[in-house]
C-alpha cells in the first residue's frame, strides 16, 4: 500500500491555500511550515532506519503543517497510539484465515498478507481528524463570517 506524492502535495498546497484564506500571518505560516519540516526530519530518519514507509513520513510532515507546533505533539501522540492499535489488530488478524467472502477482495487480501506493512496513513489521518477541530485554521474557518463569505463567493464562481 502506497501513499501517493500527489496526495501529500495536496495536503501541503491545501494548507498554504487555506492559511492564506483564513488570514494567517506570514510568520505564523512559517512556523507551521517549520513544524512540518521538523516532523519530516524526524520521520525521514525513521524511514531511513526502515521503521516507517516514505509515504507515511511525508504525510505525517504534511499533516504537521496543519497542526503547527501547538498541536503537533498531540497529533503525533494520537497517531502513535492509533498506529499501535492498528498494528496489533493486523498482527492478531493475520494469524487467522480470511473468511471466504473476503478472499475475492484484493485490498483485504493485500492487507492480510504477513509481508505487507501496516497502513500507518490510516492512523495519521484519524489522529489529524481528532486534533484538527482544535486548531486555529479550523476555528477561523468555522467562526469567521468574512472567511466563510469569501469561500462561498469563490465556490460560486466555479
Amino acid at each position: 500500500m502506497r501513499i501517493s506524492n500527489a496526495l501529500v502535495a495536496g495536503v501541503i498546497v491545501g494548507f498554504v491555500g487555506v492559511a492564506l484564506v483564513v488570514g494567517m500571518s506570514p510568520t505564523l505560516i512559517g512556523m507551521h511550515l517549520a513544524a512540518g519540516a521538523l516532523v519530516l526530519a524526524v520521520t525521514f530518519t525513521l524511514f531511513a532506519l526502515g521503521w516507517i514507509g516514505g509515504g507515511d513520513a511525508k504525510l505525517a510532515a504534511g499533516i504537521a503543517m496543519w497542526m503547527g507546533f501547538e498541536f503537533m505533539l498531540p497529533f503525533l501522540l494520537y497517531a502513535a497510539v492509533l498506529g499501535g492499535v492498528l498494528t496489533l489488530a493486523l498482527v492478531i488478524g493475520r494469524r487467522w484465515a480470511l473468511p471466504a467472502p473476503l478472499l475475492s477482495v484484493g485490498w483485504i487480501q493485500r492487507l492480510h498478507h504477513p509481508k505487507t506493512g501496516v497502513p500507518y496513513g490510516i492512523a495519521l489521518a484519524i489522529g489529524a481528524m481528532l486534533i484538527y477541530p482544535q486548531t486555529l485554521i479550523y476555528e477561523r474557518l468555522v467562526t469567521n463570517q468574512a472567511v466563510q463569505q469569501t469561500l462561498l463567493d469563490q465556490l460560486g464562481t466555479l
